[in-house]
């Protein structure tokens, strides 16, 4: 199988999924439909804790989010899910059922994550994307406080949330993605007792992760433009031809970093880029007490070294008690071996350089795991 071909989109995906793009506001109206006609279940489901797994990509997030999913109990959003993210339930009961036997495949990011069409995975940008106008305009400050109000969005939102948990029978929701790391105040005010898990990695590990990806979504894309429309349409502008960095408020450093990317000084651009949004982190973390008890840092390397411990401080921080489950997804984890950064010395110094202060602001919050072993 050629590296690319899991980009390929099938045309009865893309046709359908394109035509819910562009009547999104049908499908809200049918959303609405199917929250009228299951208003007796939903009565009887309550939103507590939800756990909001959110970072810059390629830090941990999709191993955090499965080994969350792994507890019992637990609904989240999973391939199947799309393109009917708007009708969850209808989705899932109406449609064909998924067969058991169903072979896993290594995703599009060719990274030895193994998944299947009942994998959880990020979706919940779509929702976000039909109801904020300029959601991922670069030049447009992304950042929601808890003075953000959109009162349509936080109804769909809520009844969307108790459909996934009835949808998975479960009993609290969790989600993986990234973006709503700039929404993490706005979050807690529809939900006060929501929990945060940020993903976080050693800057010169994760600045060559970012990169490496990077050029595969571009080649993907490039060979199969169905791809392309694809991660427009689930939200997804992390890497490839139409990547869109995350404006914290701070429009000309993103200026900048553009610059760089430009210039082909990838090393430094990405460098900056992964400072400037972990400072917004820390400033969040630093100026607001509600939401610094609610979240918790979760450095990849720890991970990775200490597995077992590193999952069962998490598990516990998010009020899960299913020490085995965790154990048992623990023995899955591993460093990635299938590559190893190849920076100049310019390169490692540049990356060094920019984002040295943002590591050393983040240290007061050790206590919330925040080591990075062998730095």
């Amino acid at each position: 199988m050629n590296a690319l071909d899991s980009f390929q989109i099938p045309w009865h995906t893309h046709a359908l999924a394109g035509t819910i793009s562009r009547f999104s506001g049908f499908w809200k109206w049918l959303g609405n439909l199917e929250t009228a006609g299951l208003k007796e279940e939903l009565s009887k489901i309550s939103i507590e804790k939800p756990i909001y797994i959110c970072g810059l990509a390629r830090s941990g997030s999709t191993i955090l989010l499965e080994s969350i999913a792994s507890q019992p109990k637990i609904a989240t959003h999973q391939y199947r899910d799309f393109p009917g993210i708007f009708i969850p339930y209808w989705w899932n009961h109406g449609g064909k059922k998924q067969k058991s036997e169903e072979s896993p495949r290594e995703r599009a990011h060719r990274d030895g994550l193994m998944v299947t069409t009942n994998s959880p995975e990020a979706m919940e940008e779509i929702l976000w994307m039909a109801f904020f106008a300029d959601l991922h305009n670069p030049s447009v400050s992304q950042v929601m406080t808890k003075e953000t109000s959109n009162p349509e969005f936080e109804s769909f939102y809520r009844d969307h949330i108790q459909k996934m948990i009835l949808t998975r029978k479960g009993e609290r929701f969790a989600s993986k993605e990234n973006y709503n790391i700039t929404r993490m105040q706005y979050l807690l005010k529809l939900f006060p007792d929501a929990k945060f898990v940020i993903p976080i990695r050693e800057p010169l590990h994760h600045v060559a992760s970012l990169i490496k990806q990077h050029k595969l979504f571009i080649r993907g894309e490039q060979k199969h433009p169905r791809a392309l429309e694809h991660m427009r349409r689930v939200g997804h502008f992390e890497f490839g031809l139409d990547m869109r960095p995350i404006n914290t408020n701070n429009s000309r450093r993103l200026e900048e970093i553009d610059s760089l990317w430009k210039k082909n000084d990838e090393a430094r651009g990405w460098a900056r880029y992964w400072s400037e949004l972990y400072r917004f982190v820390a400033e969040l973390l630093e100026s607001d007490s509600q939401l610094r008890d609610s979240a918790i840092l979760v450095p990849f390397e720890t991970l990775c070294q200490v597995p077992e411990k590193t999952l069962s401080r998490v598990m516990s921080h998010c009020d899960l008690t299913d020490d085995e489950a965790a154990q048992q997804f623990s023995q899955k984890i591993q460093a990635p071996t299938y590559y190893q950064p190849e920076f100049t010395k310019d390169e490692i110094n540049a990356i060094d350089d920019e984002t040295r202060d943002t590591v050393d602001r983040l240290a007061p919050f050790q206590d919330q795991f925040l080591t990075f072993p062998n730095q």
